[in-house]
């Protein structure tokens, strides 16, 4: 967390911005959460610790983290941006749920190989990629039996 945070800082410091004692709470306390988290809930998580974090603030300190590479934001076809750590992080790929909105983070080298093969096949170098995968997962497919 230190390491992330003090990058944080410093793209802060770069971008001529100021280190506020709100928006190093807020970067705090994403970083101490695992998953994917809507600004809002973040501001749930956030207010509880500091009271004096107004939302707006929330929005913002997302948008810089994002900036810095510390988080990055997804979608899961609900129309709901979130957030989740990218800085230090392994890269995952999504199992999306389209029934209960239950997402996995799945990890395959197999998928990855085959995407810089296919990147190769045709000219590419590949510097990122997204991939979500959509269905129906077991408990809810098990459910409507």
């Amino acid at each position: 967390m230190k390491e992330a945070l003090q990058v944080f800082t410093e793209y802060i410091a770069k971008n001529g911005l100021k280190v506020t004692p709100q928006r190093l709470r807020i970067v705090e306390v994403f970083l101490r959460e695992a998953g994917h988290l809507t600004t809002e809930e973040l501001y749930e998580r956030v207010k509880v610790v500091d009271g004096s974090v107004g939302q707006a603030t929330v929005y913002r300190t997302m948008k810089l983290l994002c900036d810095s590479g510390i988080a990055k934001e997804v979608h899961f076809g609900d129309g709901v941006a979130r957030y989740e750590q990218k800085y230090g992080s392994e890269h995952h790929d999504h199992l999306i749920c389209e029934a209960c909105g239950r997402n996995l983070e799945v990890i395959d080298e197999e998928i990855e190989r085959l995407q810089e093969e296919l990147a190769e096949r045709h000219g590419f170098t590949l510097t990122s990629h997204r991939m979500y995968l959509y269905g129906v997962c077991e408990d809810c497919r098990t459910s409507k039996k």
